[in-house]
């Protein structure tokens, strides 16, 4: 405890100002970063499914032809 009260190093108000600090310029660009990425990951997942099912529906609209 006696280190902490030395010249120089920062008290607890500045280490949780620090923290917070640090916490919006890395915090939220980064959790800006994986919603982003989530949220166009799940678009081209909706792409992938509904051509995934239309191809599915061609090959059922080929056997019922074939019929």
């Amino acid at each position: 405890m006696a280190l902490l009260l030395l010249i120089g190093l920062p008290g607890a108000t500045e280490l949780i100002v620090m923290v917070m600090v640090l916490a919006m310029y890395v915090g939220l660009p980064a959790a800006g970063m994986i919603l982003i990425y989530n949220f166009l990951d799940g678009k081209r997942g909706y792409e992938k499914r509904i051509s995934e099912l239309e191809g599915q529906v061609e090959r059922l609209e080929s056997e019922l032809s074939d019929e």
